[in-house]
């Protein structure tokens, strides 16, 4: 089977990490993640990270560094993180989210992260000086 790769976003600003709460599908409506989307054929994933950024928040981000580790969603999904610092735009829930939240290091555990998302947000955590958040 092909995988195919979905990039997630840690966006961080001024020490805080954004999370967007999913609104679709209703399996996930009410859990929070990293924003992102899938790959496109010929796109590289800093370039994914970009687009979906752009067209789901209406960001301009710049990605930095992969952050270690991939994570099966479905089959032929592959969950992949980047740390990424925004450039320019205020976020917005455009697509797939209905409500975003600049996350301080001691308010990571309070919302209700998507299981695939959470070694990602851990990582970043680890980043920002502070414990993972608990289950």
């Amino acid at each position: 089977m092909t995988m195919r790769v979905v990039v997630a976003g840690a966006v961080l600003r001024d020490g805080r990490l954004l999370a967007a709460r999913r609104s679709a599908p209703p399996e996930l409506a009410g859990r929070w993640e990293l924003p992102g989307g899938k790959v496109e054929p010929g796109e590289s994933e800093e370039e994914a990270l970009v687009r979906e950024l752009r067209e789901e928040l209406g960001i301009h981000v710049v990605p930095l560094r992969r952050i270690p580790g991939e994570w099966p969603l479905r089959p032929g999904l592959l969950l992949r993180a980047w740390t990424a610092s925004l450039l320019s735009g205020v976020p917005q829930p455009l697509q797939d989210h209905d409500q975003l939240r600049w996350l301080t290091p001691d308010s990571l555990g309070t919302v209700p992260w998507l299981d695939q998302d959470r070694p990602a947000v851990a990582w970043a955590a680890a980043r920002l000086g502070v414990a993972a958040p608990a289950d």
